[in-house]
């Protein structure tokens, strides 16, 4: 058991005062802050901290020197020798590009396409950094706001009716010729392919029409034409405000989640969250973005399939204060506890099950990890790594309120 510090990623879209609060660090940081890395991928490996750390001083280079000691012999069976997940604390100020995710299948022939063209890993035109696929589950930690998977399209025939833009009538009746995942892609492929002249004429129409929509005073699609002059104002004559009346629009409160699959069309809004996923950095960018845009491959990976918003909510189990966020996917099981710190010190006590490995994320509070070689004490924004050999462990609250992320296989 050994304490994790993650790794900051600035990106633009971040937040300057959500991770900052979160770590007790002067508000607002000097530069947005948009997610903070718990895991082992190459791209930015947590770092091992304080008492009990090995020599090396990643976890990425500790998996890598003892895979069977840090995973266990059965996650290395199952998973190869790398951490299969990777845990995130997303804080998002602005919108995130829309974008799917590719299946193992797809990663794994992309991935060893671009090696075979000669294209660096790193460069802005790569698609496939690495060669796996990327089921995410997202739990907010706030008002969370997030656009994905393809709204059914009986709904979108009526939200693009209501907008009364003529300009939408040669799409609206190709969703109504075909009002199923066929017609979808259609509409989709058609807009995400226009030319820059024609975008420019049909965004601002469409944006004209949302504003006179709200000036009307109606209220049905309120929320999906704010989101559209929202996403109009910083993305102008963009294919994905477009394709953004395409989608659910989901608002999830403190404790709900999403489970994103391969090929599900997505974008995170606003707002802060926990995501875990797959140990994975594909992303295929559908807009929303001044980053490389491979419409082919794109529609390739992408699933038309209609969703309703219950769809995309994993089932929720209540283990005394313990919620579990169930999801198909083998890598990862994520579970949040909720410690209200009202009782004596020692009746706050959560047995965890150490048969996998796991990342113990804190998101307020704080807690002390206790296994047979001592103690830790983790505050808020700090993680906790137990590696699969290590015994029960055992987890106290320190403040009025504590609450913690964890994952670990589902291989155990």
């Amino acid at each position: 058991m050994r304490a994790v510090e993650g790794v900051i990623r600035p990106y633009a879209w971040g937040s300057r005062t959500v991770l900052a609060a979160m770590q007790k660090r002067e508000v607002p940081s000097p530069h947005p802050e948009a997610e903070l890395w718990f895991g082992a991928h190459p791209g930015d490996p947590a770092r091992l901290v304080g008492p009990g750390a090995p020599d090396c001083t990643d976890l990425l280079s500790a998996i890598t020197a003892d895979p069977e000691g840090e995973l266990g012999a059965q996650c290395v069976e199952e998973f190869g020798s790398g951490l299969p997940y990777l845990v995130k604390v997303l804080a998002a100020e602005e919108p995130l590009s829309l974008q799917a995710h590719p299946s193992r299948e797809q990663a794994r022939e992309g991935f060893a396409r671009e090696n075979a063209a000669g294209i660096d890993v790193g460069a802005s035109e790569r698609n496939y950094r690495d060669p796996n696929h990327k089921p995410e589950v997202v739990i907010a930690l706030g008002r969370f706001e997030a656009l994905a998977g393809f709204r059914a399209p009986s709904e979108t025939i009526e939200l693009l009716r209501a907008l009364q833009v003529p300009q939408l009538d040669p799409y609206l009746g190709m969703l109504v010729g075909q009002p199923d995942s066929g017609g979808l892609r259609a509409v989709f492929t058609t807009w995400i392919t226009l030319p820059q002249p024609a975008l420019a004429q049909l965004v601002p129409a469409v944006l004209a029409g949302c504003v006179q929509y709200l000036e009307r005073g109606e209220d049905e699609y309120r929320g999906e034409a704010e989101l559209a002059l929202t996403l109009g104002e910083r993305y102008t004559d963009d294919a994905g405000v477009l394709a953004a009346l395409l989608l659910n629009r989901l608002v999830l409160s403190p404790g709900e989640a999403l489970y994103l699959p391969a090929g599900n069309l997505h974008a995170y809004v606003n707002g802060a969250g926990v995501e875990v996923m797959a140990n994975s950095d594909n992303v295929l960018r559908g807009g929303l973005t001044p980053k490389h845009v491979d419409v082919p491959e794109l529609l390739r990976v992408i699933d038309f399939e209609p969703r309703t918003p219950s769809d995309l909510k994993p089932e929720v189990r209540t283990v005394g204060n313990e919620l579990v966020y169930l999801t198909p996917a083998p890598e990862f099981r994520v579970s949040k506890v909720t410690l209200d710190g009202t009782a004596m010190l020692r009746s706050n006590v959560i047995e965890l099950d150490a048969r996998g490995p796991q990342m113990l994320v804190v998101t307020s509070g704080a807690v002390t990890v206790r296994d047979r070689s001592g103690t830790v004490d983790i505050p808020a924004g700090r993680g906790v790594w137990m590696a699969a050999s290590d015994p029960g462990v055992v987890v106290t609250a320190h403040s009025p309120r504590a609450e913690f992320f964890r994952t670990l296989v589902a291989s155990h």
